[in-house]
């Protein structure tokens, strides 16, 4: 089932989400419609934030082929450990759309998570999905990615968004 993004600027994308007590179906039912409300967008990473649960829950796909997907499922993920070493990737985010900006990041991180299945689990990322775990993980913390950004394009993008949104909302008869 698809999901409702939930677009900035909104109160609910600003709030710290709290941890997921057990992994049950309910748990992967919401975790599979968060995957295809992502997929759909499209996008490779949604917080459950996104989809107004403040839950820690994150779904994450960096693969490039349509047909070999490979999906993560990252419940309670905890950033453990991150590189000194840095890169930068055009960061965009399906809580902002259309909207990009060069961010830079640690280029490696190490990953405490529970999987799917609720096993506990630990792996190292680099490049663009480790790139994508600390953005997702930003937002189950109430940050969106313009936080890195000056005021002034922060403020910028802000606007743009309030716009789009008025026009989205507004209903035609």
């Amino acid at each position: 089932m698809l999901r409702k993004i939930i677009i900035e600027p909104d109160p609910v994308l600003r709030k710290k989400c709290d941890p997921l007590e057990k992994v049950d179906d309910q748990t992967r039912k919401l975790m599979k419609d968060m995957l295809e409300t992502m997929y759909n967008a499209p996008g490779i990473g949604l917080a459950a934030i996104q989809v107004g649960i403040l839950k820690r829950l994150v779904v994450i796909d960096v693969s490039k082929d349509q047909e070999k997907k490979e999906p993560l499922f990252l419940i309670n993920p905890e950033i453990i450990h991150t590189s000194n070493k840095t890169s930068i990737y055009e960061e965009g985010c399906l809580s902002l759309p259309g909207q990009f900006a060069e961010i830079e990041r640690p280029a490696e991180c190490v990953l405490k998570y529970v999987d799917y299945q609720g096993i506990q689990k630990e792996m190292k990322a680099e490049g663009l999905l480790a790139t994508c775990i600390q953005h997702e993980v930003d937002h189950l913390n109430g940050i969106l990615f313009i936080d890195y950004l000056s005021k002034l394009k922060k403020d910028m993008i802000i606007k743009k968004l309030v716009k789009h949104k008025k026009e989205i909302e507004r209903v035609i008869v």
